[in-house]
This record gives C-alpha cells, sequence and structure tokens, in this order.
C-alpha cells in the first residue's frame, strides 16, 4: 500500500501555527526548572544511600564496625542498672563451697560465723531458704556455679551435648571444660541463672571461665572467654543480679565494664595482684582467697605476707582477703583479727 501524504496546504497551517506559539511566562519557566532540579537531587541522594549500603570494601566495614560498636555499648549498658545489688570495695565476706551451710532451728542466722555481710555459696547444694535467710538478716548471696566446666554430679549433667566437652580438668575428677562458645551450652548456663534468680541469689560467681589457659581440647581463646563473660552479665541483669569475674585477669581490660566484682584465687602467692587492682579502680571489689600451706594452722610470717601490701602482696589494696583451705570448707581467717572462725555446715549428705 502506498503512503499517504498530507496536503501540503496542511503542512504548511502546521509550520504556522506552531511558529506562532504564545512563549510560557518566565514564572512558569521558573517553576518547571525547580521541579527538575529537585527531581535530580532525590535521585542523587537515593542513589548515593544505595550505594553506601550495598557496596564493599573499607567502607561496608566501617559502617559494619560501627553497629558492633553501638551494640556494645548496648550490651554494657546491658549489664547494670539501678535495682541491682553492687558490692563495695573492702567488703567483709565468706565463702564455702564443700557443703551448704547450716542454720539454726527455723533457719535462724543468729548464731552464723563470721558475722560479715557478703556469701559466696553454691547455688545447687544451698537451699532456697537458706539463701532466704541470710536475705531476712540483711545479708547478701553470691551463687556459685561454673560456667565453664562439666561436673558429672550436677542435676543438669546430662543436658550437655558429648561434642561440647573437652578435656578433663587437671586434679579435678568428674569435671572437663565446657565449649563456651555454643548455644546448647548458653542455653543451659541461662537456665541456671535463672534458677540463681528464683532462689534468691543477689550476685553470680560464674567459675572456670578461663579455659583459654589451659589444655582444653576445645581451641578455647580469650575472644571466647570475652564473648562468654558479656553473655553472662547480660543474663544476670535480666535478674537484677550482679556478676563477678573468677580469676582470667588477662581480659580485665576487656570485660571490666561488664562486671561489678572480681573473685580471685592466689594472686598474692603468685604476686599478680597488679593485674587485678583495676577493679578497685573502677570502685568496684576484689574478693581474693589466698590458700597458704599448713592452712588451718597459718605461720604468722605467712599471714604478714597476705595481709601486707608489698612484695608478692603489692598492688592488693583494698581487696576483701580470706585465709582459706583449699578445699573452700567452712574455716576461714581474716587480716587484722586474731581469731580464725568456721562456719557449721550440714555434712549429712
Amino acid at each position: 500500500m502506498a503512503e499517504s501524504k498530507q496536503p501540503i496546504s496542511e503542512l504548511n497551517d502546521k509550520s504556522v501555527a506552531e511558529n506562532t506559539k504564545t512563549p510560557w511566562p518566565l514564572w512558569k519557566k521558573l517553576t518547571l526548572a525547580g521541579v527538575s532540579l529537585a527531581i535530580v537531587i532525590g535521585l542523587a541522594v537515593g542513589l548515593g544511600v544505595g550505594l553506601t549500603r550495598h557496596k564493599g570494601g573499607g567502607d561496608s566495614s566501617n559502617n559494619d564496625n560501627s553497629e558492633r560498636s553501638d551494640s556494645s555499648k548496648d550490651s554494657a549498658s546491658a549489664t547494670t542498672n539501678a535495682n541491682m545489688w553492687k558490692p563495695s570495695v573492702a567488703a567483709s565476706w565468706q565463702i564455702v563451697l564443700k557443703y551448704p551451710i547450716a542454720l539454726g532451728d527455723g533457719d535462724s542466722t543468729s548464731g552464723l560465723e563470721p558475722n560479715v555481710g557478703i556469701w559466696d555459696l553454691d547455688l545447687f547444694d544451698n537451699d532456697a531458704s537458706t539463701f532466704a535467710a541470710l536475705r531476712k538478716a540483711q545479708k547478701h548471696v553470691i551463687c556459685y556455679f561454673s560456667a565453664g566446666s562439666w561436673e558429672d554430679w550436677r542435676d543438669d549433667a546430662k543436658e550437655f551435648a558429648k561434642k561440647d566437652l573437652g578435656h578433663a580438668l587437671d586434679g579435678w575428677e568428674g569435671e572437663k571444660w565446657l565449649n563456651i562458645s555454643s548455644p546448647s551450652v548458653r542455653s543451659i548456663m541461662q537456665k541456671r541463672i535463672k534458677t540463681a534468680s528464683e532462689k534468691g541469689c543477689h550476685a553470680i560467681d560464674p567459675d572456670n571461665v578461663d579455659g583459654y589457659q589451659n589444655k582444653n581440647g576445645l581451641g578455647l581463646t580469650k575472644a571466647d572467654s570475652i564473648s562468654y563473660m558479656k553473655f553472662l552479665s547480660t543474663e544476670a541483669a535480666k535478674y537484677n543480679m550482679s556478676t563477678g569475674l573468677k580469676n582470667a585477669g588477662d581480659i580485665i581490660p576487656s570485660v571490666l565494664k561488664y562486671l561489678h566484682f572480681s573473685v580471685n584465687e592466689q594472686c598474692i602467692q603468685f604476686g599478680e595482684c597488679d593485674t587485678f587492682s583495676p577493679f578497685i579502680r573502677d570502685n568496684k571489689p576484689v574478693f581474693n582467697i589466698e590458700y597458704p600451706d599448713g592452712a588451718p594452722k597459718v605461720k604468722d610470717s605467712k599471714k604478714k605476707v597476705i595481709c601486707g601490701t608489698t612484695g608478692n602482696a603489692a598492688g592488693s589494696d583494698k581487696f576483701s582477703k580470706v585465709i582459706k583451705k583449699m578445699n573452700l570448707d567452712g574455716w576461714v581467717e581474716y587480716c587484722g583479727d586474731s581469731k580464725t572462725y568456721t562456719t557449721k555446715t550440714d555434712q549429712s549428705g
């Protein structure tokens, strides 16, 4: 089919019409230019945001670091609150782990020795009624449990997966190191912390968090322990309980802000108390335990070293020191006191 063509007269008329159109007023031109500019700017901003969010390399990692930094701040704030009991520097205390302590008739604390304000006791071996009686007597209870080792005698021992168990703890029969990064292990510890709250504990003393310093068979690292302490402290804070660091001195710079006290063994014996003194400088107590040879018959010369602040005891100023037997039974001796004390325990079990 042949192409249809418009008459020349019509084309001429259109050309004339187009050439004689009324020009746009200046305000319309300015308005159109403004709208166009806004669209261009919007597209540029959107494109820039998209590129920032999705591109790889250094900028992406910087954003990730920023988010992780904010997350760390949230974690630190999540480990403390105004309703939480926080022990004071130089506070007196007693620790008994070998047996549950024995109170008087009707759970009376009237004959309880020594007369101290803080008691570090085994979470599982002591009854909730014991903790309630101590609270009624205006005492504070720190509840001990092993957070980094499997103990074959605990009621929840069968809940741990075999793959999460490492080498045996040297010198401690029935215990093995735990994979503290395992979600399963952490879930069990969440239950233990909840139990501590339900039984009336003011704080937790999670032991064996220094597996990285030992032949653990699991490849544990300092980073694992740092992460674990943040986790434990955050969980405890949900129940208004404070958290202590047991030994593990070389992770203190990384975890100090998340924790509320230190429980240290033998820093005077090994001359390493300076490692734990950052707690004191941060207005948090260090509960120090020394196990001198010969206890409960401790030579005056040994007690003088323990109770001093020079030599092997350098850096231990304001530490809350107790002299104990290695089995952590009821016997205890204090600096500045010529007497020794023995807390009554229930050995019937």
